[in-house]
C-alpha cells in the first residue's frame, strides 16, 4: 500500500471535519442538542485538529527539503 502525503491527508481530514460539522448542524436543527450532536462535534473537532497537524507537518517537511 502506498503512503499518502501529509497534504492529501490534511485535505481529507478537513473535508471530513466540514461534513461532520454539517451533520451536527442538521442534527441540532432537527432534534436539538442531544448526545448525537455532541458526538458529531467531537468527531469534527478531532478531524480538524488532525488536518491542521498534517498541514503543519507538510510545511515542516517542505522547509527541511528546501534546506538540503
Amino acid at each position: 500500500m502506498r503512503h499518502q502525503s501529509p497534504l492529501k491527508l490534511s485535505i481529507i481530514y478537513i473535508c471530513l471535519g466540514i461534513v461532520f460539522t454539517a451533520f451536527a448542524i442538521q442534527s441540532v436543527t432537527s432534534s436539538g442538542w442531544g448526545f448525537f450532536a455532541y458526538f458529531l462535534i467531537l468527531i469534527a473537532t478531532l478531524d480538524f485538529g488532525s488536518g491542521i497537524r498534517m498541514l503543519l507537518l507538510h510545511i515542516k517537511i517542505k522547509s527541511i527539503q528546501k534546506k538540503k
